[in-house]
């Protein structure tokens, strides 16, 4: 199975998320990283989304890109993300990646696990 772009509307990646993204690339001096999005059983709502940095694109691997930045999302991750976005948030709770899933039925307080 070949690595596939998703278009935009798949799972949308967006501007703040892609730009932070940039700049934590600038700063550890390595252009192959990618914000790579993944899901995993557990969490207070049945799964939870994980968020990493990974310099390589397994195979079978979707991807999108925004202003140069690329997010990664594995097959199994995919289906539970489609329609979904990534963000970047800043306010009083601090600074963090977040995803806005209209596939999650419940989430939990924090918003870092979710069932459907």
């Amino acid at each position: 199975m070949q690595a596939q772009t998703l278009e935009q509307a798949d799972i949308i990646f967006s501007d703040s998320a892609a730009k932070k993204v940039s700049e934590l690339i600038k700063e550890e001096k390595n252009d192959n990283m990618k914000l790579r999005v993944y899901i995993t059983g557990g969490g207070c709502s049945g799964f939870s989304y994980g968020f990493t940095f990974d310099d390589k694109q397994k195979e079978g691997d979707s991807s999108v890109e925004n202003s140069g930045a690329v997010l990664v999302v594995d097959p199994m991750s995919y289906q539970y993300l489609i329609g979904a976005t990534v963000d970047y948030l800043q306010d009083l709770q601090g600074s963090r990646f977040i995803i806005h899933n209209p596939n999650a039925k419940t989430t939990c307080g924090c918003g870092s696990s979710f069932s459907v």
